[in-house]
């Protein structure tokens, strides 16, 4: 997360979510009914799970926005199990269904939070896993979610076509992450296109420095790149990082 990210945000943040989901769409919409159940680069996931995914992802955080705006406590979602289950049952159908469940679940989102009160931003919610956090951070989730997944879709978006904001952003939130997790190794990631260095070891600890475009050091964090394109110092095979 960028230091820039905050309420004041708002309006801008909900026009990448736009730009992003308009990309994702555009990648759906190509699919044939035949191709929407071919692997997608999730294990045991379609193409149509992946989208099934980001359309409820949309339903679960227009629930933290409702939580955020009236008070009262409204999970993300009822459970794990019911999420998983709705995603399975919405993965085998027609292309055209589930990219305009996708679309309608992404508009009704976006409306829900251009009309969200300047003060609800401020309010505290918790999603399914991680910490509380205020609304605001919502739409980065749901940024976050659009263009990773689009990723995994294996539609022919790649990292590198990830928006630059959107590669500093994203290392920002995975290293801090990562750098509180104490499976994390002891490494420093260099980004070569801005410079911008990325602590992931205790301070004076000895360990790995691995250097390489933001968008493939991002990849590799994520898990959705081997990290061929990274280079590594002192030289040698990279270690295996947490899951995000």
């Amino acid at each position: 997360m960028s230091q820039s990210a905050g309420a004041h945000s708002v309006g801008e943040t909900i026009a990448r979510i736009e730009q992003a989901t308009e990309r994702l769409i555009a990648s759906g919409s190509a699919l044939s009914d035949e191709q929407i159940r071919e692997p997608s680069r999730l294990p045991g996931w379609t193409r149509g799970h992946v989208l099934t995914h980001v359309a409820r992802n949309a339903d679960g955080l227009a629930n933290l926005l409702t939580w955020a705006q009236t008070g009262e406590q409204t999970p993300q979602y009822a459970s794990v199990e019911e999420r998983d289950a709705q995603i399975e049952a919405g993965a085998g159908r027609p292309a055209a269904e589930i990219v305009t469940d996708l679309s309608s679940s992404a508009q009704a989102f976006v409306a829900q939070a251009r009309e969200l009160p300047e003060e609800a931003w401020l309010a505290q919610v918790q999603g399914l896993r991680g910490p509380w956090h205020p609304a605001w951070f919502t739409l980065h989730r749901r940024l976050h979610e659009v263009e990773i997944h689009h990723v995994d879709l294996a539609a022919g978006y790649a990292p590198s076509d990830w928006p630059d904001a959107l590669v500093t952003d994203l290392l920002y939130r995975v290293t801090g992450q990562l750098v509180a997790n104490p499976e994390t190794p002891d490494i420093v990631v260099t980004d070569s296109d801005t410079g911008r260095q990325f602590l992931l070891r205790p301070a004076g600890a000895s360990g790995l420095a691995v250097t390489g475009p933001g968008h493939a050091l991002l990849a590799w964090l994520l898990g959705r790149d081997d990290g061929s394109a990274l280079s590594a110092e002192p030289a040698g095979p990279l270690p295996t990082i947490p899951p995000f």
